[in-house]
Order: structure tokens, then sequence, then C-alpha cells
């Protein structure tokens, strides 16, 4: 199986959500298994307005966007001088020290922070490791995120399974999330109506559109269609390691994602693995 991260449009998913009035599952109710019949909403069209467009194209990818920009034009003002042609002032001083910003972000960028985020909390054991999802040929650029979470893997599962738009959301940063109208909230609660999901589901990612599950082997995998896996792997009775695995092809795909993509899915995806973290340590040390 083949999980490869592309700029390929996500299907399209209804508006309506299958959410019941239920109350929250109590902490130490069975996780249900998830071979059992979905309840999730057949994919069907839904129109977006042009304001929901802008803010879902320009939230995630306008930062990456004045990144690129300041890297290839800062090497390009230093080597054309161009702060010298401005006439002495305010904005030939802005201009030196955006290019001197701009010289250095490369550097920073691609020698420290994202090779820092490709292995945020991983083993090198880790890295090298299969992981449901892989794809047959190495990608061009592979990302394992971890973390150990002071829970047992059941309990860390049943937040994991209730990812979604429309459920139980991403457990990361709400507010920038919803500044790019997601539309989300995401839960403090375990919830029963939201713990059945199988193979070829959608996920909802954003309001209409949803990508696909292509595994869901509970408690140890949920493998996301051109996103990613996260799979659960025991230490013992009571801990376990959370793992966040992304394959980036090659070609445009690869071009692509590294330019707009790579940054905000990194910093989006480490916010959800503590988020998770959270939750479910949170709810193992409540009273029974």
């Amino acid at each position: 199986m083949q999980t490869t991260i592309t700029p390929e449009t996500p299907q399209p998913l209804s508006n309506d959500k299958a959410v019941s009035n239920d109350k929250a599952v109590p902490n130490d109710k069975a996780v249900p298994n998830a071979r059992a019949v979905s309840n999730a909403p057949a994919p069907s069209k839904a129109a977006l307005s042009p304001m929901q467009i802008v803010r879902g194209v320009g939230v995630p990818f306008g930062g990456p966007i004045l990144l690129d920009a300041l890297e290839v034009l800062g090497p390009l003002s230093a080597l054309g001088r161009w702060p010298s042609r401005v006439p002495p002032g305010r904005i030939r001083t802005l201009g030196r020290w955006l290019t001197v910003a701009g010289v250095l972000a490369p550097f920073v960028d691609h020698g420290l922070a994202r090779p820092w985020l490709r292995r945020w909390g991983s083993t090198p054991e880790e890295q090298r490791r299969p992981l449901p999802g892989d794809p047959a040929a190495p990608p061009m650029i592979r990302a394992t995120r971890a973390v150990t979470v002071h829970a047992p893997a059941e309990e860390v599962w049943r937040w994991l399974v209730q990812i979604g738009q429309d459920r139980g959301g991403f457990y990361t940063y709400d507010w920038l999330e919803n500044l790019a109208g997601c539309q989300l909230h995401s839960a403090e609660e375990i919830r029963e109506e939201w713990q059945h999901r199988a193979t070829g589901d959608p996920l909802a990612m954003f309001p209409g559109f949803a990508t696909k599950l292509t595994e869901v082997t509970p408690p140890h995998a949920l493998v996301i269609e051109n996103w990613g896996a996260y799979v659960i792997e025991p230490i013992d009775d009571a801990s376990c390691r959370l793992l966040a695995r992304s394959n980036n092809g090659r070609g445009a795909g690869g071009i692509f994602y590294v330019f707009l993509v790579e940054l905000p899915h990194a910093i989006m995806e480490r916010g959800m693995l503590l988020g998770i973290k959270k939750r479910a340590e949170r709810s193992r040390a409540a009273p029974r």
C-alpha cells in the first residue's frame, strides 16, 4: 500500500454531519471494533464561496510563499547590491535587513528547521523502520515524527480514530485552522458515534472536502490517502509511542509539497501529536 503526498484535489464531502447527541463515552468503555459498519457520510459535491477559497488557500500557503520569495530575492539582492541603489533612509535600511534575512533564510530553513521537523521526537530506528502506508519506491522526502504517550494504546486509539473536520477535529491549533475556514473544534471527550471507522471512509479535512482512509487497523494504524499514516506502538500496558509518517513523492508533487505544504504540515502535525498525548494522558489519569 502506498501513501504519497500530492497536490491532488481531495474528494468532495457532504456538509451534512453524521453526529448524534449521545453523551461522551466513559473512559472505561471498550473500543468498538472498527470493522463494524461505518456511519461515515457518502461523499457529495459542495460549493465553496470565494471567501472560503481565499481563506483556505491564503492562510496555509501565504507564509510559505513569503518565505520562498525571501529565500530567492535575498541572495539576488545581495548579488545585485539592490539596497545601495536606493536613496539613504528607512527604505534602504529595511532593504539591507531583508537582504541579510534572505541570505540566511535558506540555511536556517533547509539546513536546520526542516530536518529537525522531519524527525521531531522520533528515534533513528523509527525513522528507518517500514510503517503502514509506506510506498514501495523510496520517497523524495520522508518525515517521521513521534511522541511517547503515558496511556495504553487502546486509549490513544480512541482519540486518534475520531479525527476529522466534522468529528473530533485535529487536536492542534484550532484558531489557525478556523482562520483558514475549517470550522472545527477539537474534542475534549471520546464520542461513541465517532469511534466507527473503516477502510475507504472519507476523512473530512475542510468543509465540503475530504480525503480517504486507506487502512484502519485498530488500535495500531490509521493511514490517510495523500497525507500519511498514524501508528500506535505499545511500550507496555500503560504507555505507547504515537508515530506520524509522511512520504513525499518525486516530480511536480514533490516540488509543490516542499515549497508550499511541508512547513505548515509539520507544524500542525506536531501540534496534533501533542494534543492527542495531552488528552489521552488526562483521560487515563481521570477518576473512574
